[in-house]
């Protein structure tokens, strides 16, 4: 994982892409692991009853995809102060997911370097389906 620095980043420049291919069994151990069982994230018969054109990813599993992409992004000496998304689309596992962001702003508060950036998630024709926010820390080269 890449260290970045403060000093390093510039207001407009991209967050590194992070690509995520979710399946159907990632879906199930996803509802064991945060006790999410409603069964239109695993049991397709349910979810096409329901209107849905398939089952698809939790809400909340999304988000952890842009917390991995702004984790990933910080390094092990930055720090995410928050982050949060809105769900405003359905992704369905067997299809890849791109988690994206851009830098809107950095500046020094009270001594601790911030970034703030424009996350979200968008599927493989490029509609954004959780668009988001994430503040980080990052450290000073020096």
């Amino acid at each position: 994982m890449e260290q970045r620095y403060f000093e390093d980043i510039e207001e407009g420049s991209e967050v590194p892409t992070l690509r995520k291919d979710p399946t159907p069994q990632q879906l199930v151990k996803y509802a064991g692991a945060s006790g999410d069982f409603y069964q239109i994230h695993y049991d397709v018969n349910f979810a096409k009853n329901n209107g849905l054109p398939d089952i698809i990813l939790h809400g909340a599993l999304k988000n952890a995809f842009l917390g991995q992409l702004m984790t990933d992004y910080v390094g092990f000496d930055g720090t995410l102060k928050k982050l949060s998304c809105q769900y405003r689309a359905m992704d369905i596992p067997g299809t890849p997911v791109f988690a994206k962001g851009t830098v809107v702003k950095k500046y020094v508060e009270e001594n601790e370097n911030i970034v703030e950036c424009e996350i979200w998630l968008e599927n493989e024709e490029g509609q954004k389906t959780t668009p988001g926010y994430a503040i980080v820390s990052l450290p000073n080269r020096s």
